[in-house]
C-alpha cells in the first residue's frame, strides 16, 4: 500500500523545482518536510528509502515512537505541532529542531533541556499573525523577545520562523500571510536581529507550498501530497 509514495514524493520535489524556479530561487534552497503524522513507520521508511530525510510529526509522543522504530541515523525529525511546556524535555532529548516555540518560557524550557540531554537542536519561532483561537503560536509583538532570549541559549539555535495561515481552499489566499511572515523576518533584521537566526520561513504545506515558497518559504511541511490522505482514529 506504500508503493506509490516514492512517485508523490518525487512529484511533490518536480513542483518545488518549479516553484523555485519560477521565483528565481534555487530548488536546493527549499527543504522538503514530509509530514508523517497519523501514517504509520512503514510509510516514512517507503519515503526515506526514496531518498527523503527530513520528517514531520505534529505529537511529542508520535515523534518518539517513530524515532524509535527507525534505525536509520539519517533522518532528522522535525516537531511541527503545539508543543506544551512539560513535554518540552521528552521533545528536545530526541528531535533535531521544534517549529513551535512560542514564549520565552518555551524557549528556555527547551534550551535546558537540550543542554541536559548533552544535545543541540534547532528552533524556530511559531508566529500567530491571525489570531486564530484554534491556532498556537507567539503574537508578533512577543516575537522580538524571544528573539533576544535566543542570545543566550546554549544549546538552543534559532534558525527562523513558522506560520499556520487561516485555512482556505484557495492557495493564493494563503499569500498574504507568507509574504507577511517574510517581512516580518526582514523587520527583525533590519532592527539588529542576527540574520543566521532568521535565516529558515517554515510555510506552506500540501495544498499552497507553491505559493508559500514563490513568497520566500525555505521549508514546506508536506503530508497528504506524499502519504495520501490521513485516517484519524
Amino acid at each position: 500500500m506504500y508503493e506509490a509514495i516514492p512517485q508523490r514524493l518525487a512529484e511533490v520535489r518536480d513542483r518545488i523545482a518549479d516553484a523555485a524556479g519560477r521565483a528565481g530561487r534555487k530548488p536546493e534552497d527549499v527543504r522538503l518536510i514530509a509530514v508523517s503524522k497519523t501514517h504509520p513507520i512503514d510509510a516514512v521508511r517507503a519515503a526515506a528509502d526514496a531518498g527523503q530525510i527530513d520528517f514531520g510529526e505534529n505529537k511529542v509522543q508520535d515523534a518518539l515512537q517513530k524515532i524509535a522504530r527507525s534505525t536509520d541515523n539519517r533522518l532528522r525529525w522535525h516537531l511541527i505541532g503545539h508543543l506544551q511546556s512539560n513535554k518540552a524535555r521528552k521533545a528536545a532529548g530526541a528531535v533535531g529542531a521544534i517549529h513551535a516555540i512560542d514564549s520565552v518560557d518555551l524557549l528556555k524550557r527547551v534550551d535546558q533541556a537540550a543542554a541536559e540531554a548533552g544535545r543541540s537542536i534547532d528552533v524556530l519561532i511559531q508566529v500567530d499573525l491571525a489570531l486564530e483561537d484554534t491556532k498556537h503560536g507567539a503574537p508578533v509583538d512577543d516575537v522580538p523577545a524571544i528573539v533576544r532570549a535566543a542570545e543566550g541559549c546554549t544549546a538552543a539555535t534559532l534558525t527562523g520562523l513558522m506560520l499556520l495561515p487561516p485555512l482556505a481552499e484557495d492557495p493564493e489566499d494563503a499569500r498574504p500571510w507568507f509574504r507577511r511572515l517574510r517581512e516580518l523576518r526582514d523587520e527583525l533584521v533590519a532592527g539588529g536581529a542576527a540574520a543566521d537566526r532568521l535565516r529558515e520561513l517554515s510555510m506552506g504545506m500540501s495544498h499552497d507550498f507553491e505559493v508559500a515558497i514563490a513568497e520566500g518559504a525555505t521549508m514546506v511541511r508536506v503530508g497528504t501530497a506524499i502519504f495520501g490522505e490521513r485516517h484519524y482514529s
